[in-house]
């Protein structure tokens, strides 16, 4: 039997009725594209069960339930490529970015080309290995709509005290972001088990048993009539937690088509990681870097009339 990297059992919602086969996984996997998808269909890692031929436009009657058999990572070569990116630290040991939005940050599931890491590696020679050719020197990721400050290693030394800083919560990350609603506690901390969502397993959910736990803590800094700017800072690193733990409060991020709805005003999630604050991994010296908000989500914030200057450690 050959060794699968992951077998994933995916039971299709009744809602999903009519869509394609590789449309529903390329939607369900999240950074995976529609030829990847169709490469896994066309290599026979993906059936259904009870059906005996499918194909990548096969039609989902909805209640269906998928198998998909994920194979190991292709050895290859990430190229590097001559993309922009916006550097706003860089040492011997590190370098910061203040990433754009629909930016992936590594190579995965069919992205190979234009991802943060291929243009890491055009400025940037040597990046730590630890993590192979895949996610050089990557010790943490931002989604792919989100923007703000991530953290690239230069070599193995300082990847693994950054990524030990990450896991004993020593690196202090703060978010800011636009939510729907105005808010009847201006301050909270929001503690739960973040997982798989049991009714949309495209979705990550706060659950009851079989999550992680994941501490978020928020300050709404501003607000005007149906809107709040808050200033959120995170103890965990839970896949979509900011995004999923606002939904749980009640006010999804504005532009968050999957925890949320579309929006006349942003044409994706207003969530920007503003602030980092950690000790340099191989001097100890406080690093404090603060990443400035991208045109579009300073657009949002003077059309709703909500006030930037609110963000104290940016703005001071």
């Amino acid at each position: 039997m050959e060794n699968y990297k992951e077998i994933i059992e995916i039971k299709v919602d009744e809602k999903e009725k009519g869509k394609r086969l590789d449309t529903y996984l390329s939607e369900f996997f999240e950074d995976a594209t529609r030829t990847y998808t169709q490469k896994l269909i066309d290599n026979e890692n993906v059936s259904i069960v009870n059906k005996e031929k499918i194909k990548s436009g096969t039609k989902l009657k909805g209640k269906e339930l998928i198998i998909v058999k994920i194979p190991h990572d292709e050895m290859l070569e990430v190229l590097a490529e001559d993309l922009p990116i916006d550097i706003v630290y860089e040492d011997k040991d590190l370098l910061i970015i203040n990433k754009d939005s629909g930016v992936i940050v590594h190579p995965a599931q069919g992205y190979y080309t234009g991802t943060l890491v291929n243009a890491v590696l055009y400025h940037i020679k040597d990046l730590s290995s630890i993590n192979g050719v895949i996610r050089p020197g990557i010790v943490h990721r931002l989604d792919k709509d989100t923007t703000g400050l991530i953290i690239i290693a230069k070599n193995d030394v300082s990847h693994v005290k950054l990524t030990d800083m990450f896991k004993n919560k020593t690196i202090e990350k703060r978010y800011v972001c636009i939510c729907k609603g105005n808010f009847r506690n201006y301050k909270g901390r929001i503690e739960t088990l973040i997982g798989r969502d049991p009714r949309d397993r495209k979705k990550m959910a706060v659950v009851l048993d079989n999550g992680k736990n994941a501490v978020t803590n928020y300050e709404v800094i501003d607000a005007v009539d149906g809107f709040s700017l808050v200033d959120v800072g995170i103890e965990t690193g839970r896949t979509h937690q900011i995004r999923v733990h606002m939904k749980s409060l009640n006010h999804p991020i504005l532009g968050d088509t999957t925890y949320g709805n579309s929006s006349d005003f942003a044409k994706r999630q207003m969530l920007h990681s503003y602030y980092l604050k950690f000790n340099h991994p191989r001097t100890e010296e406080e690093i404090v870097v603060l990443g400035d908000l991208k045109d579009d989500f300073k657009s949002v914030l003077k059309r709703l009339k909500l006030d930037p200057t609110k963000i104290t450690r940016l703005f001071k």
